[in-house]
């Protein structure tokens, strides 16, 4: 089973994305675990502060880094190190997720702890306790929330049993460097004057495949 441990400060966002489609059946089949941990849990103050100004001025806030660092150090046993276990930070600073990195992690990781940043992000000790960091895009978005879930979903579809047909997973897009999927069709074979490739139609498998792959 791989499990994927979330530590955020708004864990309902979570909640229709992990709850629908392959993500749900996964964890139906017991092939994923999805446990979504509150920072404020790990606070100390009656308050439950997550965030400070930062030293030396700036706008917005930052979060703290004790409220993670206390998380990490309960679902770590006080870091004690694990090869099957990869503590990722979700940052637009970080690696560019792409097809390559996820199909490699699925194979050897089978606990990720995935931190979530809001406002101005968090407090640079942190990068102390992490394994990688990890960026979805360049992009200003308004948490690190979309980003776990893009990388859960796609570590997911690659686990053995999650996928109804393991052939789905043979022709991906980005599959390899610079391949792209084909163009497909269905149901009705016309529309607005649109017609399906005729080769398509001609049931001669050979020649679609060669079709198929001058088109990608």
């Amino acid at each position: 089973m791989t499990k994927f441990e979330i530590l955020t400060i708004f864990p309902e966002i979570f909640t229709e994305v992990f709850s629908t489609s392959i993500l749900k059946r996964a964890q139906e089949k017991k092939l994923i675990q999805i446990r979504i941990h509150n920072l404020r849990d790990y606070t100390l103050d009656k308050h439950k502060t997550v965030d400070e100004k930062p030293f030396g001025g700036g706008p917005g806030m930052l979060m703290k880094v004790e409220p993670v660092y206390r998380a990490l150090q309960k679902l770590t046993s006080n870091f004690k190190k694990d090869p099957k276990r990869k503590i990722i930070l979700l940052d637009p600073r970080g690696k560019k997720l792409d097809q390559k990195f996820l199909v490699a992690e699925a194979k050897k990781i089978q606990q990720f702890i995935l931190i979530c940043p809001r406002y101005e992000g968090i407090d640079e000790r942190i990068l102390k306790f992490v394994d990688k960091s990890i960026s979805i895009g360049d992009y200003v978005l308004s948490g690190a929330e979309l980003p776990a879930m893009v990388f859960v979903d796609g570590i997911t579809r690659l686990i053995p049993g999650v996928l109804g047909k393991t052939e789905s997973l043979l022709d991906e897009t980005f599959k390899e460097k610079n391949y792209k999927k084909y163009p497909q069709y269905t149901q009705p074979r016309e529309f607005e004057n649109m017609k399906v490739p005729e080769i398509l139609l001609s049931g001669n498998h050979k020649k679609i495949v060669e079709w198929q792959k001058n088109k990608n």
